[in-house]
């Protein structure tokens, strides 16, 4: 894993944010924070489009941009947007994307959307964040927001990765929440003792192994989580990663008695659909 930082530069691009640190944390997986436009409101758990100009088309000389929805990672209060990714060697944006440096600008349109948001679920007693590799990203915002321990007496969030590398951008985030002076104050040691961090590998093999969705259905992530049953009395839950799991997870919480929200629509659960990661 490495880190690089810079200062911000003068705009080129439109709609263009600098790049102010970038940190790799294996070959399919990066972070990076960019400026903030002193206009963008947005609630934690949404999304914006973000990417950089395509090539010049060969026979008028012309770019068009390479836009793609990205998860806002940091909290609604941050002076800054981070965003977490996976690189994809023949992805149109991320084959680009990954190799930007600090100093580097991008596009950012600055208009937030997205149903991973508390306005989209009724009021619970325990809420469960389900991710996938950087499906994290969301949560990353939501976490680190004091409304999520506002609202609930508990907070869960499971990680399920391939490998223990791929946990690790999630692993240092909620150690942060737990240690660092300024989060901890401003989220209250009262509170982040309702928060329960669940990582699963499914490949390589780690002290908890399996699919989030496997461990759910035979009860064991609950007793592992010294949790009761999931109900709808008691129950919320967001959901974002692959379609396989955001499938497979909405007919799981289906069976528990969960149903699915949104925006305008409050109800038990809610899936990020623009996306997987």
């Amino acid at each position: 894993m490495n880190d690089m930082t810079a200062t911000p530069t003068a705009p080129v691009l439109p709609d263009a944010q600098t790049v102010t640190s970038v940190t790799h944390w294996t070959d399919r997986l990066f972070s990076f924070r960019v400026t903030r436009p002193a206009s963008l409101r947005f609630r934690s758990g949404e999304f914006v489009m973000i990417g950089l100009m395509g090539d010049p088309h060969p026979e008028t000389g012309k770019q068009k941009p390479l836009l793609r929805a990205y998860s806002i990672a940091s909290p609604s209060w941050d002076e800054e947007l981070e965003f977490y990714s996976i690189k994809v060697q023949d992805g149109p944006l991320t084959s680009k994307l990954q190799h930007i440096r600090p100093g580097d600008q991008i596009i950012l349109r600055p208009k937030p959307v997205g149903t991973l948001v508390h306005d989209a679920l009724l009021p619970g007693r325990r809420i469960w964040f389900f991710a996938t590799g950087t499906g994290f990203a969301p949560f990353a915002s939501l976490l680190r927001d004091p409304q999520t321990f506002e609202d609930y007496e508990e907070v869960i969030i499971t990680h399920t990765c391939r490998d223990v590398a791929e946990l690790e951008y999630g692993r240092q985030l909620i150690e942060s929440i737990r240690t660092d002076e300024m989060l901890v104050e401003l989220l209250g040691e009262e509170n982040l003792a309702k928060l329960k961090y669940y990582p699963t590998t499914t490949r390589e093999t780690s002290p908890k192994m399996g699919r989030i969705t496997d461990l759910l259905k035979s009860g064991e992530a609950q007793r592992d989580l010294g949790v009761s049953a999931i109900t709808p009395e008691t129950d919320r839950a967001m959901i974002c990663g692959s379609m396989g799991l955001n499938t497979d997870l909405k007919e799981i919480l289906g069976g528990f008695g969960l149903e699915e929200g949104a925006n305008s629509d409050p109800k038990h659960f809610v899936v990020e659909k623009a996306f997987v990661g």
